[in-house]
């Protein structure tokens, strides 16, 4: 974990957002004149990445504008949940905006403010991010936050190595046939059961490819289905019956199979479009620019359906300065943020490299697109075809079941059991809260 403090001092440099002299009548983002919440400080709680350094180091325009400091505290991806759950559990309000992963807002629902009405109240509509982004942050009818981090998936491939990307997934299979690279196993896969439900990620475009659903419309476990059941057989086999899989797949987590693809180990990798800049980074990857290329996912049984994700920010039920904290997300998931975030690659000294976006006018801007290669049209085209995980309390154990159920499929166990003994377990969970008889 590491914290940050208000950088009120630093060199001069170019930014597409500066801090702005402006009358009160003139504030942008539907901010409130006067600055009636001059002197207070809000406490962020957020996720490291180069996305959210590049909003932190720009925040001095905001307050500038009204008057209010912010500190932030930044926390890795693997200890987020927890610490979002110790928030919940504690009722402190020691955060007053809190950055988390869509499928934990249900269960934290309880504590993470609707903003319908001020939405209403100041002019500002979900419409203006995708549908699958919008409902990731929203949860009975209520909308938690704003998805200030979401990711579309597409498929990364090795140019050098595949001049025509596979357009199915059963092309991908039949890649082992004719596969020539020895050394380079021809997909990086994530099978590994690691707490995050990530061997879903990619499951979910086979089920929904299949015509299937997590769940049945009486909410009972809905992959129990031959389609399903042959879409989950599927996805495994290409670890365990075509060996396209990179042989470690089945103990790889989401950054193991990065890491395999940006060392040369694997040829592809489907996965979210964030992963674009770790390529090309040399301090990371040994890949360059003119041997990294990226397609729409394949589709499944002639359908493409992929899965998207957001890390919305929400203000806390705890918090004793909501007002400003409302303020502050205006000003943070305004649309001109959005865009100088994806395109000015330094602020205040320090290198940002990233393409997250996540309003329709970036994803589709062609400034945003040329500073990016393009990918911000291929996420779009994703998007409209996506889907989230389900948005129910119970969804991170029922995911939980289902995830070691694929892991230990992909280590050699019978898929097929392995899946029915699942949707056992899950009716258990659902039937235990409610949701079916």
């Amino acid at each position: 974990m590491r914290k940050r403090t208000l950088l009120k001092a630093g060199a001069a440099v170019a930014m597409m957002l500066s801090p702005l002299t402006v009358s009160a009548a003139d504030l942008p983002y539907n901010l409130h004149a006067g600055k009636p919440h001059e002197g207070t400080t809000l406490n962020i709680l957020s996720v490291v990445t180069p996305q959210f350094d590049g909003l932190m180091l720009r925040d001095e325009e905001f307050t500038e504008l009204t008057g209010i400091e912010t500190e932030w505290t930044f926390i890795p991806f693997a200890s987020l949940q927890e610490k979002i759950n110790a928030e919940g559990l504690a009722a402190s309000g020691a955060f007053d905006v809190v950055n988390y992963l869509d499928s934990w807002g249900p269960p934290n629902a309880h504590w993470l403010m609707p903003i319908d009405d001020l939405m209403a109240r100041d002019g500002i509509s979900m419409d203006r991010y995708p549908a699958a982004f919008a409902r990731s942050a929203q949860f009975e009818g209520q909308t938690l936050g704003f998805p200030l981090r979401a990711h579309p998936q597409v498929l990364f491939y090795r140019k050098d190595l595949i001049p025509n990307p596979p357009a199915s997934w059963e092309e991908v299979a039949a890649m082992g046939e004719s596969w020539e690279h020895d050394d380079i196993a021809p997909v990086a896969l994530y099978y590994n059961n690691d707490g995050n439900r990530q061997a879903l990620f990619i499951w979910l475009n086979f089920l929904w490819g299949a015509g299937e659903d997590v769940f049945n419309e009486d909410g009972s476990a809905g992959w129990t289905t031959e389609a399903a059941l042959k879409a989950t057989e599927d996805y495994v086999g290409l670890l365990t019956e075509h060996g396209v899989a990179n042989p470690n797949s089945v103990a790889f987590v989401e950054q193991d199979a990065r890491q395999s693809f940006m060392q040369g180990n694997s040829a592809m990798i489907p996965g979210w479009w964030w992963f674009y800049s770790a390529f090309l980074n040399p301090e990371t990857s040994t890949l360059t620019k003119d041997q990294v290329g990226f397609v729409g996912m394949p589709s499944y049984a002639d359908t493409t359906k992929t899965y998207a994700i957001s890390m919305p920010f929400a203000i806390s039920e705890y918090s004793d300065n909501k007002d400003a904290a409302w303020e502050f997300l205006k000003w943070l998931s305004n649309p001109e943020m959005d865009k100088a975030n994806a395109t000015v690659r330094e602020v205040k000294g320090k290198r940002i490299v990233n393409n997250v976006v996540t309003h329709i006018s970036s994803l589709t801007d062609p400034e945003v697109n040329a500073a990016n290669d393009g990918i911000q049209m291929a996420a779009w085209e994703s998007l409209k075809e996506s889907d989230i995980m389900p948005q129910i309390p119970e969804w991170p154990e029922v995911g939980d079941i289902l995830s070691a159920a694929i892991a230990e499929a992909a280590a050699g166990g019978d898929t097929r059991q392995l899946m029915l003994d699942a949707a056992e377990q899950a009716n258990r969970v659902l039937r235990r809260a409610g949701r079916i008889e």
